[in-house]
């Protein structure tokens, strides 16, 4: 017998997949499109067009989309004052990826650099409030030689290793 979760992997669905409140939700989902080249699963929208569910896959992962309503509790970033959250994208090229996503809009908020735990990695913030790091990983390092980095990197400040 078929598991819930394998017949949601069969719809591209993950069994934990990030679920996006945006202001303006159909807008994101191009957005999407151009700075992530996300692909769309599902569309479910409302007589005024408005996203009551969208799914997309980007880089093979499934992520959901809604159209904020503050009035039923449901509001995004840009209605927040910001986000707690980054979504987390490796990709083949971190600076070629950062310079899409700015391309179709994105605002850059750390620019693409070697990290101390061995990846190219930067940050933007999408038009609707969302923050996404890109991280392009380019050596291999222990768990002893990231604490170590990181222990230089933050001036000796670093936590001990878990």
């Amino acid at each position: 017998m078929t598991s819930v979760i394998e017949k949601a992997a069969e719809k591209g669905v993950h069994s934990l997949s990030p679920h996006l409140v945006c202001k303006g939700a159909a807008n994101a989902m191009e957005f999407y499109k151009k700075a992530f080249g996300a692909t769309e699963l599902m569309r479910i929208a409302g007589e005024d067009g408005r996203i009551l569910h969208g799914c997309m896959s980007i880089n093979g992962s499934s992520v959901m989309l809604v159209e904020e309503v503050p009035d039923w509790g449901i509001s995004g970033p840009t209605t927040l004052g910001g986000t707690p959250v980054t979504m987390h994208l490796v990709v083949e090229d971190a600076d070629a990826a950062a310079q899409r996503a700015i391309d179709a809009g994105a605002t850059l908020v750390m620019p693409v650099a070697d990290a101390f735990w061995g990846d190219r990695y930067g940050l933007v913030e999408d038009p609707f409030g969302h923050r996404w790091s890109v991280s392009t990983p380019v050596r291999e390092m222990t768990a002893e030689e990231i604490h170590a980095a990181a222990k230089d990197a933050m001036c000796g400040e670093a936590a001990a290793p878990a």
